[in-house]
């Protein structure tokens, strides 16, 4: 279905738009990813404010809930600007007021369950009326979305003045709404290109990575820099690294797009669903995991972590393997063994947390590095044929 007719100074040059191979990722939409990365920042504090205050499996549960509505909406913006590239200034600024949107919704992260519902619920009903109003230019079958997004809101809304014990189940609410959303609405009519997602994906778990290493740093201000921190925090950007590897040192992205690619258009947009929405899910609550538990593993190198911050630590690498994964897997491409192996492994480190963090964190660097090296290993080469009698 075609767009609506809209004013010209806000519409699309009329001139063919650029071929699948030529959309590439703006430089807009790396300054829109790095406020959106901001809220994985405000996230991994209150993943450590849960272990400092005694209640980590409550922190964990809130991180899920916020992440998983916020994720929808980064989702929807990495979709809107694949359909309608921000070439206009106009798309520009509203694109730019969809980041005002992301960054009320991050300062309330950290009280959203503790008054600042409503204000997180203004920046992302924000994010909603700006994503549909942009996205309308291209297909109007962002109609059938929109009250979905709109019944999301409005529960966390309800969910900021009823306050407890009924918060936390209607934010569950409107994560199961947006995310089962897909199924009701169907693939139809939003037809991605392929380069585009995989690139734009891919620089937001850069830019995640980052922002782990920012926590790193946040986690040693004021502490003396001397041998046990400098370890730790080598490690802990060892372990990012590692991280890294698995997502970026082979050559996913590049298979990535070309299956993507050479899939007709409603497939790939369940590809595109099934890879970079939800198997992301769990990579990136890896990072935000990790980052967690090196912030707190910083602090005190020597000394055991506290079961929560040791328990999210591991959980850290092993979402984030497991996810990378899934990933591969909805996508087609094969040799996950090594990679779930050591999902199932990342736990044992937990038992060296408890006795020391730098201990579990060189158990992690080691575990994670040898799941990235081992899966480098050029096949072996096939056995020569020997000639052999003929069968009768």
């Amino acid at each position: 279905m075609s767009g609506m007719r809209l004013p010209g100074w806000f519409a699309e040059r009329a001139e063919p738009a650029p071929p699948e191979s030529e959309l590439r990722v703006s430089t807009i939409e790396l300054f829109f990813d790095l406020v959106f990365v901001f809220t994985v920042t405000q996230l991994t504090s209150l993943v450590a404010d849960g272990i400092q205050e005694g209640r980590p499996l409550e922190g964990a549960l809130r991180v899920l809930l916020v992440f998983g509505v916020l994720w929808w909406m980064y989702a929807g913006y990495a979709w809107l600007t694949n359909a309608v590239p921000p070439v206009r200034p106009a798309r520009r600024v509203l694109i730019l007021l969809g980041m005002v949107g992301f960054l009320i919704t991050a300062l309330a992260i950290p009280s959203a369950f503790d008054g600042d519902g409503p204000a997180f619920a203004v920046g992302y009903l924000l994010l909603i009326l700006v994503h549909a109003g942009l996205y309308l230019q291209s297909t109007a079958a962002i109609a059938r979305v929109i009250p979905f997004n709109l019944g999301g809101v409005a529960l966390i809304g309800l969910a900021g003045v009823v306050g407890r014990p009924y918060d936390h189940l209607l934010w569950g609410m409107a994560v199961l709404l947006l995310w089962g959303s897909p199924y009701f609405i169907g693939q139809k009519g939003f037809e991605l290109r392929a380069g585009h997602i995989v690139e734009r994906h891919g620089l937001l778990v850069i830019v995640a990575l980052g922002e782990s290493i920012v926590a790193l740093g946040i986690g040693a201000q004021g502490l003396h820099v001397g041998p046990a921190l400098g370890v730790t925090a080598a490690l802990g950007l060892a372990l990012a690294a590692c991280l890294w590897w698995i997502y970026f040192g082979g050559d996913d992205e590049t298979r990535a797009e070309h299956i993507l690619a050479g899939a007709e258009p409603v497939r790939r947009t369940r590809l595109v669903l099934g890879a970079y929405f939800y198997a992301h899910i769990p990579m990136l609550l890896g990072i935000v995991a990790v980052a967690a538990g090196v912030k707190k593993a910083i602090g005190h190198p020597i000394d055991p972590l506290k079961p929560g911050a040791a328990v999210i630590l591991a959980a850290g690498a092993a979402l984030f393997l497991a996810g990378s994964a899934w990933f591969r897997r909805v996508l087609g491409i094969g040799g996950n063994r090594l990679r779930i192996a050591g999902a199932l492994a990342a736990p044992v480190s937990v038992a060296f947390g408890l006795w020391s963090a730098m201990a579990q964190l060189v158990v992690l660097v080691v575990l994670v590095g040898a799941v990235a090296v081992l899966e480098r290993r050029p096949a072996a080469a096939p056995s020569p044929v020997r000639a052999s009698a003929p069968v009768r």
